[in-house]
């Protein structure tokens, strides 16, 4: 598993598109947002906040984006969306319609975000509205929707395991912990990556339970994410690893910054 910087923020798209083929590419673009580009050239786009209109509608402080937009909703031409839920930071309302009009791509979300597809004139024939246990197989990719605990504010919300180019990436989604669940996830087999919050608000995951998550489950690597976005939200990646360390030396974990690549 390698790791590429990427140095400068105007050329992310670039170093999207010409991430070479025949590998695994897994692109962070902050908060819970990230870029799958496969071995083919498929792109799955999971969770992307490209704007910053959760403050626009909430107008809060601590709920301006803080970290750079680097990338606008034209540049890359994605063959999967998926947003996990109804909240505006993994459903961007901005941002999501424009690039369904810009795309052939195919968006799966939960069945209470059919208003504001419709609402947002999103192309309803392309969207599939996904509930857990759901299975869909496309262009040699596996989309199993699994289990997550968002609370009352997201009951819909859920998790992935995504299987592509004979590895298995898990998404935990916005999650508070169920360790009573992870005889149900063993049993799905080990994750090449785990990839699960740390920001301990809105009935997430703090960084210590992100770390029992990755002592139950053994992933082969953990990326956290769901911090540095928003004041409000939390969430310190320093102390995830000084955790990972001291608790579980054998699990490996990176810290991937925005617009940084892992091939997988």
């Amino acid at each position: 598993m390698q790791k590429c910087s990427i140095q400068n923020n105007s050329d992310f798209a670039q170093s999207v598109l010409s991430a070479p083929l025949e590998q695994t590419h897994l692109f962070f673009l902050g908060q819970a947002g990230f870029i799958i580009k496969t071995a083919t050239g498929k792109y799955i786009g999971y969770d992307m906040y490209l704007s910053d209109c959760v403050y626009r509608l909430e107008g809060k402080d601590g709920l301006q984006r803080l970290l750079p937009q680097i990338l606008d909703t034209q540049s890359i031409p994605f063959d999967y969306i998926i947003a996990s839920h109804g909240h505006r930071d993994h459903f961007d309302e901005d941002a999501l319609p424009d690039i369904m009009r810009h795309t052939n791509a195919r968006l799966f979300t939960t069945p209470s975000c059919e208003n504001d597809v419709e609402s947002l004139q999103i192309d309803k024939s392309r969207c599939t509205f996904v509930t857990v246990c759901d299975k869909i197989e496309a262009d040699g990719i596996s989309f199993y929707f699994v289990p997550c605990d968002h609370g009352d504010g997201a009951p819909d919300a859920v998790g992935l395991v995504l299987g592509v180019d004979g590895k298995k990436i898990y998404f935990a989604g916005d999650t508070c912990l169920r360790l009573d669940m992870a005889d149900y996830f063993r049993a799905l087999g080990q994750f090449d990556v785990m990839i699960a919050p740390i920001n301990g608000a809105w009935g997430n995951l703090n960084e210590k339970e992100c770390a029992e998550l990755a002592r139950a489950l053994k992933p082969k690597q953990t990326i956290p994410c769901h911090y540095g976005m928003f004041a409000m939200h939390g969430g310190n990646p320093d102390l995830f690893a000084e955790i990972m360390k001291r608790q579980n030396p054998d699990i490996p974990f990176i810290i991937v910054k925005q617009g940084e690549a892992i091939t997988l």
